[in-house]
């Protein structure tokens, strides 16, 4: 048997986590056309952000990594990205351990977190709150 043979390929699916009260509450405070205004704008700066960490990492930038997976955990919780927190999180953990392994680990699912989380935030979107 050829050893190419045994290789296996993971296929990584995140489940992500949207509050839905939390969604309904900015659509009962601002109104539909303002609470969808506020979260365009907000999924465009989510958006720029995950961008942002992948440059950072990149460059090795820990400080500016640490400041822009901050502000991802401020953010995805105030539209009710549960999931997104959560991760944004693990890497401001990671980086305040100093751990570059983990750290890049951990963005590598942020990111993937976060590309399902805008996704779903849409597919919400399009089921009308």
């Amino acid at each position: 048997m050829n050893v190419v043979d045994k290789i296996i390929t993971l296929e990584q699916k995140e489940s992500v986590r949207l509050d839905p009260d939390r969604l309904n509450s900015l659509y009962h405070q601002l109104g539909d056309s303002n609470a969808m205004d506020v979260l365009c704008r907000t999924v465009e700066e989510l958006a720029l952000r995950l961008s942002n960490c992948e440059r950072f990492w990149r460059k090795r930038d820990w400080t500016g990594l640490r400041k822009c997976a901050k502000s991802l955990v401020a953010i995805s919780e105030q539209i009710g990205m549960t999931a997104l927190a959560r991760v944004a999180g693990d890497v401001v953990h990671s980086v305040d351990a100093g751990d570059a392994v983990a750290t890049g680990a951990t963005l590598c699912r942020l990111i993937r977190v976060g590309e399902r989380s805008l996704t779903a935030i849409w597919d919400q979107q399009d089921l009308s709150v």
